[in-house]
């Protein structure tokens, strides 16, 4: 009996595994592996793939880029207003060319960190990057509210660290839209790069009463305390939708083989050579040159900033019809025409401001368009750090005219 009892054992342990056997599933140990598949890390990027394109919760992405540009680049358009006061109160023995230093830091420093900020956006959440940078703005003004003593430490705090949180929020601000939209990609960028106009059009008359009434330190406070906590609650909504492989290159400069990337390059440099003359120097050319009041200089500034809302949208739905790349030449040709057939040769209040609507119209287009063509061009994946990329062409151009503004 004992016999029978073993050789049935026996016939049991020697049975294939069958997984239609309940004897074998009893009897056959459960293997486990032994290093599971890692959960993602909090701070790194999720992709959100399975979610379509073109649905509402696509334009709160938009929604979040734009309250975040209301101040990354707000905050530098409308620099023309702390320029005004320094050149005329603060600083009124420093050459202008001196004080535009802290601007053009501002934008150059904002470029140039475009590919570590491109970087970051793919290795890890961008509501975190955006956050980041949205700190370091913040703490950037109100460092420099204690430093306006002298102009190098503004230089440090106003222009270059600004500058630095400035990229990590800009490029996702800009290049996350794109990849939540297929059919209204341009006006959805539209949409988010206008609140760089917004910014510069509200911030602009705020930050000039701000320093009349207050001085510019408690201005530079006020403002940085407004910039963390508006972009603290929007950085909560951009996400990436897209996660890219990590490659064994961090930065993967074969593109620059690419003759169309380079044409797009030295079209950059080209144009941030020119790009903020007008918002820096048009509001004291109509002081100091044209007679003009101070209010009337500053009104300018607004002016340039609201006509470059409406044109980043404009833009956005002109080129689904002419296309991405035509519209973006037209916005070139036509923003430089109106310098110099509205702005240099006449003085008169009228031409001031109608270059300041054209100018601001067709300016804002250069804007917005860029990460429509490259998303055109290129695609999506991998689309902030191509821009990034780009942005050292617009760092180009910036620190390239800044010691020649002086002359003009």
């Amino acid at each position: 009996m004992s016999l029978s009892v073993d050789d049935s054992r026996s016939t049991m342990r020697e049975k294939p595994n069958s997984p239609d056997s309940p004897d074998v599933l009893e009897d056959k140990p459960v293997i486990t592996s032994e290093h599971p598949p890692a959960a993602p890390k909090w701070w790194a990027s999720k992709s959100l793939e399975h979610r379509p394109t073109d649905t509402p919760y696509a334009w709160t992405v938009v929604a979040s880029g734009f309250f975040m540009l209301i101040f990354a680049m707000g905050c530098v358009n409308s620099y023309g207003s702390y320029q005004t006061y320094y050149h005329l109160h603060q600083f009124p023995n420093e050459p202008t060319s001196t004080l535009t230093w802290i601007g053009t830091l501002q934008f150059a420093v904002m470029n140039l960190f475009g590919i570590p900020s491109g970087i970051l956006c793919e290795r890890f959440d961008s509501r975190l990057v955006t956050f980041l940078g949205g700190l370091i703005m913040g703490l950037a003004l109100v460092i420099a509210s204690f430093c306006d003593s002298a102009v190098w430490k503004l230089m440090l705090t106003q222009g270059f660290m600004f500058g630095i949180g400035a990229s990590l929020v800009y490029i996702p601000a800009v290049s996350m839209p794109a990849q939540w939209f297929t059919k209204r990609r341009a006006l959805a960028v539209g949409v988010a790069a206008s609140g760089t106009g917004i910014g510069g059009l509200w911030l602009t008359p705020a930050t000039d009463h701000m320093i009349s009434g207050l001085g510019t330190a408690w201005a530079l406070r006020i403002t940085g305390i407004i910039v963390f906590a508006v972009n603290s609650v929007a950085s909560l909504f951009l996400r990436n939708r897209l996660v890219v492989q990590r490659r064994e290159k961090i930065v993967d400069f074969s593109i620059l083989r690419d003759s169309r990337f380079l044409l797009i390059f030295a079209g950059g440099i080209c144009g941030t050579t020119a790009y903020f003359t007008p918002l820096f120097l048009l509001p004291s050319f109509a002081i100091e040159v044209s007679g003009k009041s101070n209010d009337f200089g500053t009104n300018l500034i607004t002016i340039v900033n609201a006509a470059s809302t409406i044109g980043r949208i404009a833009t956005g739905q002109a080129a689904a019809s002419f296309g991405n790349m035509n519209t973006l030449s037209a916005c070139t040709l036509l923003a430089s025409l109106s310098v110099l057939a509205l702005w240099l040769p006449f003085q008169a209040s009228g031409t001031l401001v109608a270059c300041a609507i054209v100018y601001g119209m067709f300016s804002g287009g250069l804007i917005s368009l860029i990460p429509v063509v490259t998303a055109e061009l290129w695609g999506i994946q991998r689309i902030a750090t191509i821009i990034g990329l780009l942005y050292v062409a617009y760092f180009t151009g910036a620190i390239w005219l800044a010691p020649r503004r002086q002359a003009l």
